[in-house]
């Protein structure tokens, strides 16, 4: 394989290291979940190659089994068959595997030889910003230039995976030590969500279901997302979570302080008194025996989370899945014309695919167009789902978060409800959409400081 190695004006790459990875996802098309995390129809430098990895993932990404048939067929399709050399160049690449289960080293040898011409390529970048001579006015900003190259190179070039809460700076520095994981959960019942009155209206969370949380910015759909998964991880349920917003470490600052009720911002700051640290120290051992993970990757592609949720659930096992939040998920290498709206609906279908393939609940948070704030009512309705495109089609429930206090002061509120309490502190979970029960509200109480949406008494 490496007497294939090319340089071409300074480019190299490896042609045969390239075919093996062909040829191996032929021989066992499964193989390509070991690799889909990290390597990129992009990251290829033959056309050939390239065009058949994107052909592989895009089957991968659909559900579809990849054997030479179907590879052949989607080839087709899209008018690269013949151009790629049609089925020889396929019948050839499997002949050209030694072993078929190295397709982890094949993909590690395309990915080197694409940073490699990415770093070409940005030298090259570096010696047309040192050779201007407008540039030289500012050499400063010059380097910020050049710095700017060499760390996008680096930025786009790891993949992170999914990590144990237990395994969080956080807690291995508190502790400097990990426990065994939890009992397994029951993989035939319902996810609960911990919240009864919620429980109630939905039945708890069904597996092949996709729910979708959205709210303005504040409203809170991380904290009861992440409520959510804390609530089910301490019932034994496996629960997966991909943050695209917040670092592993935010997320355990915010469960340990909906855990034992204290204030996110001191825990942060470490500001807690002794009584309260002790209770920090609780929660921290509490979660290393639950059965959380988190991949906090802030640049993800709903190829690579599907790779990812699959690994998860063989190795580790999987019962619910979170991902916060969609707008930030990569479209597709495609690009669909750089049409946002179109690429958001493929996510969404993409998100219902990995609930039904995994058969676990993925609760995916969304964000709200700007035109609910503009209403003079701000009660959000499907219509609002940002980017919606296909989302509230493909969406088993579709959950809104309204909260007055956020909309609202309480002089405000006053001057126009003088005779009704402000509801500080109160949301509503407006459920618009239950493809499989009754729409509905459902009222809870929250506490921001705390990170913690609960349910609230029922007076008979």
């Amino acid at each position: 394989m490496s007497e294939e190695i090319t340089s071409t004006g300074q480019l190299l790459s490896d042609r045969g290291a390239e075919r093996c990875v062909i040829g191996s996802i032929l021989i066992d098309g499964d193989s390509i979940l070991s690799i889909a995390d990290f390597l990129d129809p992009e990251h290829f430098h033959g056309e050939d190659t390239r065009h058949v990895y994107a052909a592989c993932m895009e089957l991968l990404i659909e559900g579809v089994h990849i054997d030479q048939q179907t590879l052949r067929t989607r080839l087709e399709g899209k008018g690269h068959l013949e151009e790629i050399g049609g089925d020889q160049f396929l019948s050839s690449s499997v002949a050209d595997v030694p072993h078929a289960q190295n397709i982890k080293s094949y993909a590690n040898v395309v990915k080197r030889m694409f940073i490699m011409r990415q770093i070409a390529e940005g030298g090259d970048k570096a010696v047309l910003i040192g050779s201007d001579p407008n540039r030289a006015l500012d050499p400063d900003a010059a380097i910020r230039e050049v710095e700017d190259i060499i760390f996008e190179i680096g930025a786009n070039t790891t993949s992170p995976d999914f990590v144990a809460l237990r395994h969080a700076r956080s807690i291995t520095t508190f502790f400097g030590d990990s426990r065994s994981t939890g009992p397994d959960a029951d993989v035939g019942t319902p996810i609960p969500t911990g919240l009864d009155a919620l429980d109630e209206q939905l039945g708890g969370l069904h597996r092949s279901d996709l729910i979708v949380l959205a709210a303005r910015p504040g409203f809170g759909k991380s904290t009861l997302a992440l409520n959510c998964a804390l609530n089910a991880a301490k019932q034994g349920y496996k629960v997966g979570i991909f943050s695209l917003e917040m670092g592993i470490d935010q997320i355990v600052h915010r469960m340990a302080a909906s855990h034992c009720k204290l204030d996110i911002s001191a825990i942060r700051r470490d500001e807690l008194s002794q009584s309260e640290e002790h209770r920090l120290s609780d929660a921290y051992g509490y979660f290393e025996d639950i059965n959380i993970y988190v991949d906090d990757s802030a640049i993800q592609t709903v190829a690579a989370m599907r790779s990812k949720a699959r690994r998860l659930k063989m190795i580790s096992g999987l019962d619910f899945l979170i991902v916060d939040y969609m707008q930030l998920i990569s479209g597709s290498s495609s690009g669909r014309d750089g049409n946002r709206v179109q690429e958001v609906s493929e996510i969404s279908r993409n998100l219902k695919a990995i609930a039904r393939d995994l058969q676990v609940p993925v609760l995916a948070c969304s964000q709200l167009n700007r035109q609910v704030e503009h209403r003079k009512s701000q009660e959000p309705k499907l219509s609002d789902l940002r980017e919606s495109g296909s989302i509230e089609q493909d969406a088993d429930i579709v959950m809104f978060i309204h909260r007055v206090d956020k909309n609202m002061s309480e002089d405000e509120w006053n001057r126009r409800n003088p005779t009704q309490t402000y509801p500080k502190g109160l949301a509503d979970i407006l459920i618009a959409k239950h493809r499989h029960g009754p729409t509905g509200e459902v009222q809870m109480a929250v506490r921001d400081e705390w990170g913690l949406f609960s349910s609230i008494p029922r007076v008979e």
